[in-house]
């Protein structure tokens, strides 16, 4: 079994033993846009309450921690095969962490392998800016706007690891993100 990682290679040792778990399960409800705000608000509301006694750090970290959930697992939604979607959340001294585990198809493991090693090798900032051009050009059908909003105008840390499931003819993918949150 091959395993490819990109990104920051220290996320990948994501201790989950006190991480909120949740699972979107494959099945009769059919994954769908709707799940990933509402699961996205859940976990941000979930690490943002003991913010509260600050409404303005509340609001800044619930937004921001809302944000990059629901891109996250967004794209697991979009780009995956069958399969059930886990998601897990911590929070550390000074940082919100998450892990995002789904299953892609090998054609969809390989375009986006190409696609995050032009991302994890270039400044996100600029590259943004190329996504934003490039997007621009062929009338809103490209991809990787959002992974390069979160890198650059949220300094959000990411990497991703791939692992091929030859018997099933599929690609685990884990997604792992850590983000700073101030706790004044």
């Amino acid at each position: 079994m091959t395993t490819v990682l990109y990104g920051r290679e220290h996320l990948v040792s994501f201790d989950a033993s006190h991480a909120l778990r949740l699972r979107l399960l494959e099945g009769p409800l059919h994954l769908a846009w709707k799940h990933s705000a509402m699961t996205s608000d859940f976990i941000a509301e979930m690490i943002a309450l003991s913010f509260r006694p600050s409404t303005q750090r509340y609001k800044v970290v619930r937004h921001d921690i809302g944000y990059l959930t629901n891109e996250l697992i967004e794209n697991a939604i979009k780009f995956r095969t069958q399969g059930d979607i886990v998601i897990e959340a911590l929070t550390e001294t000074d940082s919100f962490r998450m892990r995002v585990s789904n299953f892609v198809d090998d054609e969809t493991a390989v375009r986006f392998q190409r696609f995050l090693s032009n991302v994890t090798a270039g400044d996100p900032g600029e590259l943004l800016i190329q996504q934003i051009e490039a997007s621009v050009a062929a009338s809103g059908n490209t991809s990787g706007l959002g992974l390069l909003t979160l890198m650059s105008d949220y300094q959000a840390h990411l990497a991703w690891r791939f692992e091929e499931d030859r018997p099933h003819k599929r690609t685990k993918l884990e997604t792992y993100a850590a983000m700073a949150i101030a706790l004044s």
